[in-house]
């Protein structure tokens, strides 16, 4: 994980932009360290509307077994930041994230963290392997392709 310090832009396939709010600051006059969450979720599941055919009321679903956060420099309202996102780990049914947030037109990360998803069936919440269209989805973000990017 201390390597993460080291990444740069060019280490990310899928970037989403992100607007920072007045309400994102904390009484210490930067971003709150929960609001990276919200960051990490909001890109996730961008890429995962955008790009695997995810929706609202899909049949399988993703749900959180483990995250984290390393910060190296703080952030606040009115920055514009960019968000980067890579597959480090794909299973059958699960997927593990890496997110680096990035202020915009900065190369290097103020903060590197991510997730990891477990796929289950709505319903009865056990574990599932991924759709066909999910896999190939994530597969992408294993590879040097190009840049994607997206606004939120």
């Amino acid at each position: 994980m201390s390597s993460h310090r080291a990444h740069t832009r060019s280490d990310y396939l899928f970037f989403l932009s992100y607007r920072t709010r007045w309400i994102d600051n904390d009484q210490y006059s930067h971003v709150n360290n929960s609001i990276y969450y919200h960051l990490f979720d909001s890109v996730v599941n961008t890429f995962l509307i955008q790009r695997c055919g995810l929706t609202p009321d899909s049949a399988q679903i993703g749900l959180v077994v483990s995250s984290h956060c390393q910060f190296f420099s703080p952030l606040s309202f009115p920055q514009v930041l960019d968000l980067g996102l890579r597959v480090v780990k794909l299973g059958s049914s699960s997927v593990t994230y890496e997110i680096a947030v990035f202020e915009e037109g900065k190369d290097t990360p103020a903060a590197v963290g991510g997730y990891t998803h477990v796929f289950v069936e709505r319903g009865s919440r056990k574990s599932s392997p991924m759709t066909d269209l999910l896999r190939e989805g994530l597969s992408s973000l294993l590879s040097t392709n190009e840049s994607l990017e997206s606004k939120l």
